[in-house]
């Protein structure tokens, strides 16, 4: 018998399957509840960093109205195939129960610009009378222009006026998770790993089971780059040590490379000289959107690092 990987991952498990239940700012809440109050569902195209309910918000929608639909991870099946055999299938046919069709194309930004996406173009035309397409995305610009223009395009973005009171929402829902599951927990240190995650939920909650297995979360699970850390990290990148450097990210594996980046650019002005500033920029941005690609995060860190050593001029 096949064990699906919902019975064991909290993320899959405690998924709102309601647009009330999602955790989100209550202007999308409310656009995405009127959608819904109507029946009908437009293409959407839905914006956002990862972790922040694109996803759940797409299978919502579809529970909500009823629809049948079918999920495709574009990150996984990102060839003009998969529209030509398994969308087209599900698109083409008539429900047997009359339900609405839904494709949700999860990590949209996947698909081959040049063929895949706008053979799905074509289709989103094609079959407008039977089916709807709901596309997420983490890098909108990574979507060519004939699908922004067929989709209603929404981001999910968090203003600083909202982020106190998401943030609260969320640690209620992650501290009934906890009780659920029955797992002992301070409620600082809960508090503290939402705030270093925050927005990305999905890792709050796959990091909150992880630190579970103990059957306890405590002071003892957080990995924080220290003061102290930090400026060894800072001495060894200035003397080009590579070996220090690389000791040092294998000790701090569990380090969140964002927070990493914007600790060295913060520090920028005190650690390099000016005319370095520039070209530090360029390499943390460009590394950080690579975080969102690549399968390990520990190599990523240590080539933007090495970097850094090999074209900034340190104080």
């Amino acid at each position: 018998m096949e064990v699906r990987d919902e019975m064991f991952l909290w993320v899959e498990k405690y998924r709102p399957q309601k647009i009330d239940d999602c955790v989100l700012p209550e202007g999308l809440k409310t656009t995405f509840k009127e959608y819904v109050s109507k029946g009908e569902l437009p293409n959407f195209l839905l914006c956002g960093t990862a972790g922040t309910g694109k996803t759940t918000i797409a299978k919502a929608l579809c529970n909500e109205i009823g629809a049948e639909y079918m999920f495709i991870n574009g990150s996984e099946e990102s060839g003009i195939d998969v529209l030509r055999t398994k969308i087209k299938s599900f698109a083409s046919s008539v429900s047997l129960t009359d339900a609405k069709k839904v494709v949700i194309l999860d990590e949209a930004d996947y698909l081959n610009p040049n063929s895949t996406q706008p053979a799905l173009r074509a289709f989103m035309e094609e079959f407008s009378q039977n089916c709807r397409f709901i596309l997420t995305c983490n890098f909108k610009n990574r979507i060519i222009e004939p699908l922004h223009s067929r989709c209603a395009v929404i981001e999910f973005k968090i203003d600083n006026a909202e982020k106190k009171d998401i943030i609260m929402s969320f640690y209620k829902r992650a501290v009934q998770i906890l009780k659920t599951e029955g797992i002992e927990f301070d409620p600082k240190v809960v508090a503290e790993l939402i705030t270093k995650h925050f927005p990305d939920y999905r890792r709050i909650i796959g990091e909150l089971q992880r630190y579970s297995v103990s059957g306890k979360i405590d002071s003892g699970i957080l990995v924080n780059v220290s003061e102290e850390s930090y400026k060894a990290l800072i001495k060894s990148m200035k003397e080009k040590d590579f070996t220090a450097v690389r000791s040092w990210v294998g000790k701090n594996s569990d380090a969140d490379s964002v927070a990493l980046f914007r600790q060295l650019y913060d520090s920028a002005s005190t650690t390099l000289e000016p005319a370095s500033i520039p070209q530090l920029i360029l390499i943390l941005a460009d590394y950080q959107y690579k975080a969102a690609f690549v399968a390990d995060h520990e190599l990523n860190i240590m080539a933007a690092l090495t970097e850094v050593m090999a074209n900034c001029k340190f104080k």
